[in-house]
């Protein structure tokens, strides 16, 4: 006895599959080097990626490593703090963006003009 295959046509609309295309993250792997004075760190959840073109803002989805506003992740002297940051995804049409904290004091993380790759995986040193 046989087997019979039956060959099955799935129809899938095409708005479904562009929202599928365009669910991503970007990930952030992110360095802070404390010089011989200790130093904190910590990320408020008004961190955005900002594409440079079309200043769509990418929020901050989950940070790893680091507290979140308003505690703080102490830095020991002549040591690092390693963190990692993920985003919702950049347009695809993105060829660079900055990564801004946007907080109503000085000294909010900052990194501009990052070219953007394949992998939207990314490395940044705030020394």
């Amino acid at each position: 006895m046989g087997a019979t295959i039956l060959e099955e046509k799935i129809f899938i609309d095409a708005e479904l599959l562009t929202n599928i295309e365009e669910e991503s993250q970007v990930i952030i792997h992110c360095r802070m080097n404390a010089d011989e004075y200790a130093n904190a760190a910590r990320i408020w959840p008004s961190t955005f990626l900002i594409d440079n073109t079309t200043g769509k803002r990418c929020q901050l989805v989950f940070a790893d490593g680091i507290t979140m506003y308003p505690n703080w992740t102490y830095i020991e002297e002549n040591s690092s703090l390693d963190f990692t940051l993920i985003f919702n995804g950049l347009p695809k049409s993105c060829k660079s963006f900055d990564l801004v904290e946007l907080i109503p004091q000085a000294g909010g993380f900052e990194y501009r003009k990052i070219p953007r790759n394949k992998t939207d995986v990314y490395h940044v040193d705030f020394s």
